[in-house]
């Protein structure tokens, strides 16, 4: 199944006209998807479901993503504000829902049980990071890795279904790739004073902040201003760009150890697109063998 085919499938249960005119919707996890389907498809049974799962993974992570998006903050909104928050609401419990009966129809029913627990895990893990984050205890390293707990909790599921050499990689593939994902998604925020608060650099910043500095940032909502003196004074951008360029060298080893070349050459091409926009920091991996 091409990446433009996972998408598809995605996009039949998510393009709504009430959803595309009144909201938005996360992107779908695309990395870990190509990643977890062209992994299926080198496991001899579990290749006849690797559409079905791969499809369903991505409903599953599109209706959590989904409610991540859903602002908490308790002051009055304007209508549209309201409407937008509602059908996030909606929106992220259809996408839950649909994967148990596309399960069902399949007489997959252990592989919603399998689902579920993962989706419970999760849910256990943000309420232990939100609780962290409320107390203000919280450093950059801990951040970091719960964000990339996260993103790959729902597909660390599998290992116990693969066999012989994925079964012992996959930890490591999938956490190379959701590094390399966290590292992209921290530089953006980074620059984006709406999605600041709570980011890596936010927590980094009050850890080597100056007592000012660090009262401006946990005192309301700062300038965006003051926020890319910030980024620029402690060097935010290239420090995450070495975790990136960590994270890459880390796949790269793991994507070593693979026995198909055919699967190494689809984790080159999935590590390039997402690192292709961030060319400026680092190599592309021409060659992961």
């Amino acid at each position: 199944m091409a990446k433009y085919r996972m998408t598809e499938i995605a996009s039949n249960y998510a393009n709504y006209d009430m959803i595309q005119a009144h909201t938005e919707l996360p992107p779908p996890a695309e990395p870990r998807l190509r990643l977890l389907y062209a992994v299926l498809n080198e496991q001899g049974p579990l290749s006849e479901h690797s559409e079905l799962y791969t499809a369903v993974v991505s409903l599953v992570q599109l209706g959590m993503d989904t409610h991540d998006l859903i602002d908490t903050d308790t002051r009055r909104r304007s209508e549209k504000e309201m409407r937008s928050r509602q059908l996030k609401v909606l929106a992220g419990d259809y996408f839950s829902a649909r994967f148990y009966q596309m399960l069902a129809g399949a007489g997959q029913i252990e592989m919603i049980s399998k689902l579920s627990d993962a989706v419970c895990e999760v849910n256990r893990m943000k309420v232990n990071l939100y609780s962290r984050m409320r107390g203000m205890k919280m450093t950059a390293d801990d951040y970091f890795g719960y964000a990339a707990q996260l993103k790959s909790e729902l597909f660390g599921h599998f290992a116990g279904m693969l066999e012989g050499t994925l079964s012992r990689l996959w930890p490591e593939l999938l956490g190379g790739i959701t590094r390399c994902e966290v590292a992209i998604e921290e530089m953006e925020r980074c620059n984006d004073a709406s999605r600041f608060e709570r980011s890596w650099a936010y927590w980094h910043l009050l850890q080597v902040g100056t007592e000012d500095e660090r009262r401006r940032l946990t005192d309301g909502q700062p300038e965006s201003a003051f926020i890319q003196s910030l980024v620029h004074k402690y060097e935010i951008t290239k420090q995450l760009a070495a975790r990136l360029k960590q994270s890459m060298n880390a796949l790269k080893t793991a994507v070593g150890k693979l026995e198909s070349d055919k699967l190494a050459s689809e984790l080159t091409a999935i590590t390039n697109q997402l690192t292709n926009n961030k060319g400026g920091f680092m190599p592309a991996l021409n060659e992961m063998r």
